[in-house]
């Protein structure tokens, strides 16, 4: 029985492959071979299993935080950080880039939306650098790779997700999180910064002007204030434990509302469209949970689990060889699948083995965390890859996919020292203590 249930999940991923939605395929071949090897007596779990997820209290951070980036996105915000942080690095060789990896940090750290952050930096950041002779491959691959940062900076979907699928304090991954996102931050910025120095005709720097110098400090802070205090709102309260991840969602929900409205953005039209988008959005992502929930169940029942981790434990190395072929999987899988299939797929079935074997599963998902975020940029089915297409028309397939490779390569370098050097994403949830 055991063999038929890789034979599911091989079955699984087939028909993920060919284009089934998600969530109904899950279902169906939880159903299929739970009726011929189990009998349908064995579902009577499922509807418990179910009422666990409707009633999780930390699963309803998913909605408040899509609602408050939603929000956040036709606020305006993104925009004018983008326009200031120009004026501000523009001067500089590579300057432009800089300004649009600092833009997608700060709107990770409040929006945390990645489709919303592409195509809102494709769309203005864009047009701008290559009207002043920037390389196509070094703006759209700075524009992706730059968006992709709301998935490893907190409040991530991904790492609420992660957090209750592997069964830790979200609060804690939110903060552990932050270390490696700045890395990826000023790695991005240094490589722009290389590019730069070596090929100055691949990223220009502006002509200046000195007009522009009137009052840019002030409209610097006026651009700049409100985003950091909506994160020293959201996160901060996490951090010295004056809220939960759920009560922090909520606090930053109502303050997107009140940044909106501060630039009068927060009218009726622009509220439905945010409600319609947070519904759609939380749907999908409960619709796919309770499908994988129900495929866990069969999977575990027909004792998957239990196969899985004889051939882990086979393997020469003991643990170390469990993290790099259950990190490559995830790598390769990402190639193919979204990050939430891998998440409530793949990962349920590895992290009882890592788990098992000793490994921190606060590290564990920070690895699997950042080991995803590069699943929006690999080819052929990146995510981040075809915002930016669909944003910017004009630019060639092939010119992004070699504009991403070198940021994949910094991302699997970061991921690489956090393998080798765990105390680097634990020293800060650590302080938490």
């Amino acid at each position: 029985m055991e063999v038929w249930a890789l034979v599911m999940f091989a079955a699984l991923f087939l028909l993920l492959l060919v284009g089934f939605p998600v969530a109904f395929t899950l279902g169906a071949v939880a159903l299929g071979f739970g009726s011929i090897f189990l009998g349908l007596d064995f579902f009577n779990l499922l509807p418990l299993r179910i009422w666990g997820i409707m009633t999780n209290f930390t699963l309803l951070a998913v909605p408040l935080f899509v609602f408050m980036g939603v929000i956040l996105e036709k606020s305006g915000i993104a925009e004018e950080l983008l326009e200031t942080m120009g004026r501000l690095f523009g001067r500089i060789r590579g300057g432009l880039a800089i300004s649009v990896v600092a833009v997608g940090a700060l709107l990770a750290a409040t929006t945390g939306v990645v489709g919303a952050s592409v195509v809102t930096m494709a769309v203005i950041a864009l047009p701008a650098m290559l009207k002043h002779g920037y390389a196509p491959t070094l703006a759209s691959g700075t524009i992706a790779a730059s968006g992709t940062l709301g998935q490893i900076i907190p409040p991530s979907i991904i790492l609420i997700l992660l957090g209750d699928v592997i069964g830790v304090p979200v609060g804690q991954l939110f903060i552990a999180a932050a270390v490696p996102g700045m890395m990826l931050v000023f790695a991005y910025m240094a490589y722009i910064g290389f590019v730069a120095w070596r090929h100055p005709e691949l990223a220009p720097a502006i002509e200046h002007d000195p007009n522009n110098d009137q009052h840019l400090a002030l409209i610097v802070l006026k651009s700049l204030i409100p985003p950091l205090a909506l994160i020293l709102a959201v996160l901060g309260s996490i951090f010295f434990g004056i809220a939960s991840p759920t009560e922090s969602a909520a606090v930053g929900a109502l303050g997107a509302m009140i940044l909106a409205a501060l630039h009068s953005k927060l009218n009726l039209t622009n509220l439905r469209e945010a409600l319609q988008q947070t519904t759609r959005l939380t749907s999908m992502v409960f619709l796919i949970l309770i499908g994988a929930t129900a495929f866990g169940l069969v999977f575990v029942g027909m004792g998957g689990d239990n196969l899985i981790f004889d051939i882990f434990n086979s393997l020469p190395g003991g643990k170390w060889s469990f993290l790099i072929v259950s990190m490559l999987l995830i790598f390769v899988l990402g190639f193919f699948l979204d990050f939430i299939e891998i998440c409530f797929i793949v990962v349920p079935i590895i992290a009882p083995v890592a788990i098992h074997m000793g490994l921190d599963p606060l590290w564990f998902a920070l690895l699997i965390a950042l080991n995803l975020q590069t699943s929006f940029l690999t080819p052929p089915f990146g995510f981040s890859l075809f915002y930016l297409k669909a944003s910017a028309p004009t630019l060639e397939l092939t010119t992004i996919y070699r504009g991403v490779i070198p940021f994949i390569v910094i991302q699997v370098v970061v991921l690489a020292i956090l393998i080798s050097f765990p105390s680097v994403a634990l020293w800060l949830p650590s302080l938490m203590e």
